[in-house]
């Protein structure tokens, strides 16, 4: 079976909106105003690498699709050439090479997907999306690299999820000279008491 892995860039205040300021967010381009050093850059092709495809909604599907299939390199050749799903109720014919579109019953839907295969599934951005996964309790891993900055305003990762749902810390490490922390949660109660 798959794993849903939610991997975002966040505030220290919760805020995921626009991390590199390119969706016009007035606060937008926060994720380069603190340097992830060399360590954080590894995290994140490490995580690209071990993962077998890409789970986004529209708007982030958009601006990746844009943005990476010019691109080259170990990150930017396994971003093209893995499976991409994309949740829309609006897209029919995704231009990016290996994407599918997943409309209708997005919560059904993922649940087949994760049954299907057996590695990890990234999302990343997809702010709808990840609410909706979040709602039926499918994301599997949050691995959340905090940025040392309050934004005060803007979409956050964890809004009201109607309830309180626990989290466990898997793992925690700064990278980077400026205080950036990655830090990896599991759905469920702590196993220590």
């Amino acid at each position: 079976m798959s794993k849903i892995v939610v991997s975002q860039f966040v505030t220290v205040d919760g805020v995921f909106e626009d991390p590199g300021g390119s969706e016009g967010f007035e606060r937008g381009r926060w994720a380069f105003e603190s340097e992830r050093g060399p360590e954080g850059d590894q995290f994140k092709l490490d995580e690209v690498m071990a993962s077998e495809a890409l789970l986004l909604g529209r708007v982030t599907y958009e601006g990746f699709a844009e943005a990476w299939p010019s691109r080259t390199g170990e990150f930017a050749d396994k971003f093209n050439e893995m499976p991409k799903y994309v949740v829309s109720s609006t897209l029919e014919a995704p231009a990016w090479n290996n994407s599918t579109v997943i409309s209708g019953d997005v919560a059904g839907e993922v649940a087949k997907l994760k049954e299907s295969g057996e590695g990890e599934i990234l999302v990343n951005g997809s702010a709808q999306l990840v609410r909706t996964l979040m709602e039926h309790d499918l994301v599997d891993e949050y691995r959340l690299m905090v940025f040392p900055i309050v934004l005060g305003t803007g979409k956050r990762l964890f809004e009201d999820p109607g309830e309180a749902k626990a989290l466990h810390l898997a793992a925690s490490k700064p990278v980077g000279p400026d205080g950036v922390v990655i830090l990896t949660y599991r759905p469920g109660a702590s196993s220590q008491a």
